[in-house]
């Protein structure tokens, strides 16, 4: 791969921090702050350096479909703190430090988030688990059913089935004692699709 600039470099790393912790790409207004830039221009010069030079990609037209193509590659899947499957919480709040040993995952774009609560028990989810993720680069194209991590807007985050229903989004539990959330697409942010869940023993 073709060498960076500092410049380049200096954004490509905080970018790389950045989707790593908030599992969406930042906007240009923030990574001015960032950068310490007060005009757009020179980040969006870099984005396009960035982009020839095949560190990074983005879907035309599209906000936040920003992603790192070949991130740095680290031992072991992220705990990046806990979800509600039950009511709506603040997503991770635990410490971030902590790892699973997974094998045959790829690191650089799954993580995983301890479960509290009770609403996914019929989907053999309970408090304790951790459910591991998949980052979301194109929420449009998750499909109905997935159990996603979904933080709506104003609440917090939640583990739920996913469906578009006409006009709103609903985020089913898997406990017929919960009913479902009901909610304006543009309020929902899907921030992952579970691919397995692991449980201790211990």
């Amino acid at each position: 791969m073709e060498k960076l600039t500092k410049a380049q470099k200096e954004l490509h790393d905080w970018l790389v921090e950045y989707i790593r912790e908030h599992q969406h790409s930042p906007s240009i207004r923030q990574m001015m702050a960032a950068m310490k830039l007060k005009s757009p221009a020179p980040i969006q010069s870099r984005l396009e350096r960035l982009r020839k030079k095949k560190y990074i990609d983005w879907i035309d037209g599209q906000a936040r479909t920003l992603k790192i193509l070949y991130p740095p590659q680290n031992e072991g899947v992220q705990i990046l703190g806990s979800i509600a499957a039950g009511g709506l919480v603040e997503p991770f709040t635990d410490d971030q430090t902590d790892k699973l040993m997974l094998a045959g995952l790829d690191n650089a774009n799954c993580y995983a988030l301890r479960v509290t609560g009770d609403s996914m028990i019929e989907d053999f989810i309970t408090e304790g688990d951790f459910a591991i993720m998949e980052k979301v680069i194109e929420p449009e194209r998750v499909k109905n059913g997935s159990i996603v991590a979904a933080r709506v807007e104003g609440y917090g985050t939640t583990l739920k089935h996913f469906h578009r229903e006409h006009d709103y989004i609903l985020l089913k539990p898997a406990n017929s004692n919960y009913q479902p959330i009901k909610t304006n697409p543009t309020d929902v942010q899907i921030q992952g699709v579970l691919i397995g869940v692991w449980r201790s023993y211990n």
